[in-house]
C-alpha cells in the first residue's frame, strides 16, 4: 500500500509516549533457550558462518502479500516501514547485509501453522501467544501492541466512548488475530462478528457499510482512517488491562516467527534484545510509527 501523510503530533508528546512504550515490563517472550555460555561464546555460536539458515550465506525472511503500511511501504525488500526496517536490523546483527536477505511471500495463517517453514524467520505483526507457541517458535518481542477500533463516521459505533457502547455494533476482524480475540473476549458483541481472511477484506466491508466497525492494531488504524477509508474514524484504543486479558494475561507483543525447534531462535532473540537495549527499536518506532501512538482509551 502507498505511504500516506498522517496528521503530525507534537514532538514532545510523541517522545513521551514512545519513552513510555519503551519502558514497559521486561519482555518474557522467547520459549527457546539462548545460546549457552558467556556473551563471547554466544556471539561465536551466532556468527554468520555458524548459523544453519535455509540457504548458506543468505537469510530468508517471510511476510504476507500485500504487505501493509505503516509496517511496510510497498515492496518489503526496500527497507521502508517499521517491520522491513526491523528485519534488516536483525539481519545486520546476525551478520547479513541487505543483499544477503531474501524475502519470501508467506500468508499470515501459514506462518503460524504447524509444519516446516520456507523462511528463517517471518515478520508480519504476529502476536506471541501460548497457543501459537505449540506450533512455532517466537523471538523476543520487538513491538508492544495496542489494539484499536475504527468505525464509519456515520454509524452509532463512532459515538462510543466505552467498550459497552460497541456491543450492539456489527463488528469485524481478521481471523486468527488478537484483534478478533478483543472482539470476542473484551467487547463481547450481542451478534456474531464478521471474520475475514485478510485485513483488506475487513476494510472493504467497512467501506461498503457491511460492518459498522473493525478492530486492528493502532498504527494500522491510523493508516486506514487517513489513507484508505477516510469516511471512518478511530473510535479509541483498548485499555492495556483489557488487551492483556485477551492476550492471556500478558502484554501483547509482536515476535518474529521461526520453525518449531529452530536452531536460530536463540540467536534471533539475542539480536532483537540487542536492538532493544541499544535503542534501535525505539528509534525505528519513532521514525515509522510515531504518528500513530495516540488515541482515546475506551473505558
Amino acid at each position: 500500500m502507498p505511504v500516506a501523510t498522517r496528521p503530525r503530533r507534537p514532538a514532545a508528546a510523541l517522545a513521551l509516549l514512545l519513552a513510555a512504550a519503551a519502558g514497559c515490563a521486561p519482555q518474557e517472550d522467547t520459549d527457546t533457550a539462548k545460546p549457552p555460555g558467556s556473551p563471547a561464546a554466544q556471539a561465536a555460536a551466532c556468527a554468520k558462518g555458524r548459523l544453519a539458515t535455509r540457504t548458506a550465506g543468505k537469510l530468508t525472511v517471510g511476510t504476507d502479500k500485500p504487505a501493509y503500511a505503516p509496517w511496510f511501504s510497498g515492496d518489503p525488500a526496500n527497507g521502508k516501514g517499521f517491520e522491513s526496517a526491523v528485519a534488516y536490523a536483525v539481519a545486520d546483527k546476525l551478520g547479513y547485509g541487505r543483499s544477503e536477505v531474501v524475502w519470501q511471500t508467506v500468508p499470515f495463517n501459514t506462518s503460524v501453522a504447524p509444519g516446516a517453514k520456507k523462511f528463517d524467520f517471518d515478520i508480519n505483526q504476529v502476536s506471541i501467544s501460548d497457543e501459537r507457541r505449540r506450533a512455532v517458535d517466537f523471538s523476543s518481542g520487538y513491538y508492544d501492541v495496542r489494539q484499536a477500533v475504527i468505525a464509519l463516521k456515520t454509524s452509532d459505533a463512532a459515538k462510543a466512548t466505552t467498550v459497552a457502547g460497541l456491543r450492539h455494533a456489527r463488528l469485524g476482524a481478521q481471523v486468527g488475530t488478537t484483534s478478533l480475540d478483543i472482539v470476542d473476549d473484551v467487547i463481547k458483541p450481542d451478534r456474531r462478528p464478521a471474520v475475514f481472511q485478510k485485513n483488506d477484506y475487513a476494510k472493504t466491508a467497512l467501506k461498503n457499510g457491511q460492518v459498522d466497525a473493525i478492530v486492528v492494531d493502532l498504527p494500522t488504524a491510523f493508516f486506514i482512517t487517513s489513507a484508505e477509508v477516510p469516511e471512518a474514524k478511530i473510535v479509541g484504543q483498548f485499555d492495556p488491562k483489557d488487551a492483556q486479558r485477551a492476550a492471556g494475561g500478558r502484554q501483547e507483543r509482536f515476535g518474529l516467527v521461526l520453525d518449531k525447534g529452530s536452531p536460530l531462535t536463540g540467536c534471533v532473540s539475542n539480536a532483537v534484545d540487542a536492538l532493544r537495549e541499544e535503542g534501535t527499536l525505539a528509534r525505528l518506532e519513532k521514525r515509522w510509527l510515531a504518528e500513530s501512538v495516540g488515541a482515546p482509551v475506551l473505558s
